[in-house]
């Protein structure tokens, strides 16, 4: 089996707080006096996991929130954009497409603009460092005022762009059951009309229907998991002919109880009807698995062949926002990999915590 990691990828799927290290956060916590829940600083969190009828998005949120108010700096922000490149660069990802809602930290740096200017600023540094393209989406969230996306859509349309350190797409993330999908269309057309990318969040905490809302009032161009549109082949096939990606995180589904086992996420209904598929993390410092890790279950519990593998690592680019030289290169580099001998070797997972954390 060819090694995972060398296999040339596209990253669309990764939140900034999650993206953290579990050291990191721990060093935050430690210089600021916080005590953190346990579950944030298990050495194994997916062993942590309660049983499936007691996870869900309550836990997650808590775990989430308590993470996040530790960041409180610019230089928290940097750190964390910084090593979520280094962490991509390990595992063969070129193109990172990393999601942020400035609102969060924008206290903390003197406003939405400087929050939102650091990260892409660090998003420049870091592709100099390690290779790494870091694109930017600026995501609102549904347990905000549907006005409050309208601002973030237009400081967003300000960076718009297809290069490291601009913004790349608009994004709606949080809770899928909070507020009325349509209400949120008006940000996304300020959004599109700057040439932003479409990518809210759709179809994991609710099922088909849910799907098929988010594709009448956003329009996306990719829809965060949407899993759960191969409950209705209807949807799915609407969602195929209009030619929405899929952001899949396997780990993620299964950590939140949508789903109980890894084996019970739909990746071959989707796939067999077409649908363009690019995995990713969400967020590793809550569901302890990385990009690699993905795949490794795709092809470990799904039973991918490495040519199948090699369609969903050219999925994530032609899914991303990537300019058209570095698409050409990713996919030149995937073929390489797929008509290279398969040396029979055990494939490399990335570790659950990321390079250079500890887990001790």
């Amino acid at each position: 089996m060819r090694d995972l990691v060398s296999l040339p990828k596209a990253h669309l799927h990764l939140h900034f707080t999650g993206s953290m290290r579990a050291s990191t956060l721990a060093d935050m916590a430690r210089a600021r006096g916080v005590r953190l829940p346990p579950a944030l600083i298990a050495e194994d969190a997916q062993a942590a996991l309660p049983p499936a009828d007691e996870r869900g998005w309550f836990r997650f949120q808590r775990l989430y929130d308590a993470a996040r108010a530790c960041v409180r700096s610019e230089g928290d922000m940097r750190r964390i954009v910084a090593e979520a490149a280094e962490d991509d660069a390990a595992e063969g990802s070129a193109r990172l497409e990393i999601q942020v809602d400035p609102t969060s930290y924008a206290p903390f740096v003197g406003g939405l603009t400087p929050a939102l200017e650091i990260v892409l600023d660090e998003a420049r540094a870091a592709r100099d460092r390690t290779g790494v393209e870091v694109g930017v989406v600026v995501a609102s969230s549904r347990v905000r005022h549907p006005l409050e996306a309208r601002t973030l859509a237009r400081l967003a349309a300000r960076y718009a762009g297809d290069g490291p350190g601009e913004v790349v797409g608009f994004g709606l993330s949080n809770d899928e059951r909070r507020g009325r999908t349509a209400d949120w269309a008006p940000a996304f057309a300020i959004a599109r009309r700057a040439g932003l990318a479409s990518v809210p969040h759709g179809g994991e905490l609710l099922g088909a229907p849910h799907v098929a809302e988010v594709l009448d009032h956003l329009a996306p161009d990719r829809l965060g998991h949407g899993v759960r549109s191969a409950e209705d082949r209807h949807v799915l096939d609407d969602l195929v002919r209009r030619g929405v990606a899929l952001e899949v995180c396997p780990a993620s589904n299964v950590s939140l109880g949508v789903y109980a086992e890894d084996h019970h996420v739909p990746l071959r209904t989707l796939t067999d009807a077409g649908a363009t598929l690019a995995l990713g993390a969400d967020d590793p410092l809550l569901f302890g698995s990385r990009l690699v890790d993905q795949y490794d279950v795709a092809r470990r519990v799904h039973g991918f062949s490495d040519a199948e593998i090699a369609e969903l690592a050219r999925g994530s680019v032609r899914a991303s926002r990537a300019g058209e030289a570095t698409r050409r290169r990713l996919l030149a580099g995937i073929d390489a990999w797929l008509d290279a001998p398969d040396d029979g070797a055990a494939p490399r997972a990335a570790s659950n915590r990321g390079p250079g954390t500890q887990t001790s």
